[in-house]
Order: structure tokens, then C-alpha cells, then sequence
């Protein structure tokens, strides 16, 4: 946590000299619009708008992965249930022939691994 702490802080003591060494006014234009300001003030606006855009058009995916993700690690418990299921079944078959009454408890998860020895 401290690592971001200084390079917050050196990012934000180079941006103070970057603006500090670029002070001259300059004017801007886009289509009809003209913007006027100092040198450092344009280039921040113009970094913070394309992060902006970035953010914006990469937001969709980030979202569908989250719930890809979610979908998945349900799908993943719902089958170690049933491998642990089946491996109980397996486990108990072999020394005891199950009972109709057996497989419905297995299937519901009723029976935990017991000492069938």
C-alpha cells in the first residue's frame, strides 16, 4: 500500500514540475471551437478526455467478464457437488450394495463420507 503512496506522490511532483515549466498561453482550435490556456492545462485536458474514452469503450467488456466470471464459479461448484456425489456413491458401492433409500439420500447430499471398513 505504501508503494502507491509514493508513486502517487512522485507522479504528482512530476506533474507540478511539468506544469510549472510550461506556462505559456496557447490557443487551441477544434471544428469552431477555440480553447486558450496554458500549455500544461490543454494537454491535461486532452490526456484526462482520451483516459475517458479508453475507460468508456473498454467498460462493456469489463462488465460481461464479471458476469462470465460469476457464471463460471457456479457452474464450478455445482460440479464439485456432484463429483463429491458420485465419489460417494463410488466409495459406497464398493462395499455395500446401495439401497433405493441410499441413492436418494447420496443424491441429495444427505450422506457424508462415512467409515464403511
Amino acid at each position: 500500500m505504501i508503494i502507491f503512496f509514493v508513486v502517487g506522490l512522485l507522479l504528482g511532483a512530476m506533474t507540478v514540475v511539468f506544469a510549472l515549466q510550461n506556462v505559456e498561453v496557447i490557443t487551441v482550435s477544434f471544428f469552431s471551437w477555440d480553447l486558450t490556456g496554458s500549455l500544461a492545462l490543454i494537454l491535461l485536458v486532452a490526456v484526462t478526455s482520451g483516459v475517458l474514452i479508453a475507460v468508456l469503450l473498454l467498460l462493456p467488456e469489463f462488465v460481461g467478464s464479471h458476469f462470465r466470471y460469476k457464471n463460471v464459479l457456479k457452474e464450478n461448484k455445482k460440479l464439485t457437488e456432484d463429483l463429491e456425489r458420485q465419489k460417494q456413491l463410488t466409495l459406497f458401492a464398493k462395499h455395500v450394495p446401495p439401497t433405493q433409500e441410499d441413492l436418494a439420500k447420496i443424491e441429495h447430499g444427505a450422506i457424508v463420507h462415512t467409515s464403511l471398513e
